[in-house]
């Protein structure tokens, strides 16, 4: 929906809440008008069931209001004294009807009492102790899970982390109907949490920080088509916030010139260095000397003493794939019976951009586009652009999949049918990487990743759990409670954390006590 149509469906909205409630607004001494008003009309309901001023607020903010919609329906039922469970049913189920039908069929025979359920039932503890998750969840910090191991060794599968939705700016979501503190699918059921329609247009909020260079992000994956995230169905359209959620590290922010060579990555021309905490792996294929191969015992030996979980012999004698560190590299390149290590490119793939001499360990030099920028385009470089034309720039309000058409006819670029020389970027855009280089798919396969696409900053491990032992060996106890960046070697807050919340019960019941006996 764009902006205008929003306002009028905003109005409309309005004008059905009037026609709905304008009688109860009338027994409750407030003028029948102010029901048909934007904002006054909710300023006054909250007088009519006597609630703080500050719940209407809760009307207003998208998901939250999901819920604060129907909990404001119960409530005026109940101060008219229609309080028993089918009220409370028929005003859920009917989506509100119920509230209209009693406006004009039996209100003349209710009794106001403002004073009515004043105090919080367990239901209405529950319901406010959801819409305050929600509030965290969609604006602030969200729990996430390492699902694959492309940045491993730096973060690992069964990590579960406290995402920052404010570093960078929380976003509105784009789907205004969806299910609170789910994603794409609601679970166990397996069918869509959201509707498509109706859309709010992008907006995020200040942040306090921007992105930079090897920051970790988590980011709705821009070419996501798929149902569900490790399924592979019938390709779909998502709305962003709907995407599924992809953490990887940001090697490339925009106006940056990026290119990897020999698996070495540069930015601007100088070679990258990472900060603690970061552990880049990649594939290299370890020959042995003749006649000194590895033995089961070396091999066992070195993915236990080494910790090297992946060492895959290959169809050549002699020469097995390991991923290893730079640290792993140098110990593995120092055995007696190592002839050589180079590193391994998988089967090719199709990289991004189309160029077909690129791969994962010799890609570029490419520029990340930022907002303001106006590209030339040509033959050679259309494709790295292609996207953000069609897809991921020029969405008007409805996010709709496709808005443009970009095609290369002979030596032109046509864009709808029309030649285009140059376009100006819209937005900025960044380019994201695993630290497990060659089994990772990140921007090398699929492109840059749009501004509006980027969710937050893990900030905190809470939990990290091993999947491959059982409980309570599972618990990986020196990553919980640890964070994510930082210097040297990773600190547990566990034990200070428990500490704290013990002095804080502790406290609480003091002071309850306290008050109780004054």
């Amino acid at each position: 929906m764009t902006i205008i149509q929003w306002i009028i469906f905003f109005l409309v909205m309005n004008v059905i809440h009037g026609l709905a409630t304008w009688k109860y607004y009338r027994k409750a001494g407030i003028e029948p008008w102010k029901a048909f008003v934007p904002f006054l009309n909710m300023f006054e309901a909250m007088k009519v069931i006597n609630r703080p001023k500050w719940w209407m607020i809760f009307l207003y903010i998208p998901i939250v209001n999901l819920l604060m919609i129907p909990v404001l329906w119960v409530q005026l039922l109940k101060v008219f004294g229609k309080e028993e469970t089918k009220d409370i049913l028929l005003a859920i189920f009917t989506l509100g009807l119920y509230v209209a039908y009693i406006n004009y069929a039996e209100i003349g025979k209710l009794e106001y009492h403002p004073e009515h359920d004043k105090e919080d039932t367990l239901l209405g503890s529950l319901v406010f102790a959801i819409i305050a998750a929600s509030i965290v969840h969609t604006y602030s910090i969200q729990p996430y899970t390492i699902p694959t191991a492309s940045l491993e060794k730096s973060l690992l599968i069964g990590d579960y982390l406290f995402v920052s939705k404010m570093h960078y700016g929380a976003r509105t979501p784009v789907t205004t109907i969806s299910m609170p503190m789910v994603h794409d699918t609601i679970p166990l059921a397996g069918v869509r949490s959201y509707l498509k329609t109706p859309q709010l247009p992008y907006f995020r909020f200040p942040g306090f920080q921007k992105i930079k260079n090897n920051d970790i992000v988590v980011f709705n994956w821009p070419a996501d088509t798929v149902k569900r995230f490790f399924h592979k169905d019938i390709a779909q359209y998502k709305p962003i916030d709907k995407k599924s959620h992809y953490v990887k590290r940001c090697v490339g922010i925009p106006g940056d010139k990026l290119e990897i060579k020999n698996g070495l990555l540069f930015i601007n021309d100088k070679q990258v260095s990472y900060p603690d905490r970061t552990h880049i792996q990649h594939l290299y294929v370890v020959k042995t000397k003749p006649e000194q191969d590895f033995s089961r015992t070396t091999l066992s030996r070195i993915a236990n003493n080494y910790d090297i979980k992946e060492i895959y012999p290959t169809r050549v004698l002699g020469n097995y794939i390991m991923n290893l560190t730079d640290e792993k590299y140098q110990l593995i390149k120092k055995m007696s019976n190592v002839d050589s290590l180079f590193l391994y490119t998988p089967v090719e793939r199709k990289m991004f951009g189309g160029k077909k001499e690129w791969t994962i360990n010799n890609f570029g030099p490419i520029y990340i586009p930022k907002k303001g920028d106006v590209l030339k385009l040509s033959k050679d470089n259309y494709l790295f652009y292609k996207k953000i034309i069609e897809t991921y720039d020029e969405h008007d309000a409805r996010h709709q999949l496709k808005n443009h058409r970009v095609r290369l006819q002979g030596e032109q670029v046509f864009v709808d049918g029309k030649p285009v020389e140059e376009y100006t970027v819209q937005q900025n855009y960044y380019f994201m990487m695993g630290d497990n280089r060659s089994q990772s798919e990140d921007s090398r396969f699929w492109g840059y990743v749009p501004e509006d696409h980027i969710v937050g900053k893990p900030v905190f491990i809470f939990m990290s759990l091993d999947a491959n032992k059982s409980f309570p060996a599972n618990i990986r106890w020196n990553r919980v409670f640890t964070t994510v960046s930082g210097e040297g070697k990773r600190v547990s807050y566990l034990i200070p954390f428990i500490v704290l919340l013990v002095v804080y019960n502790f406290g609480m019941s003091f002071w309850r006590k306290k008050k109780k006996n004054s």
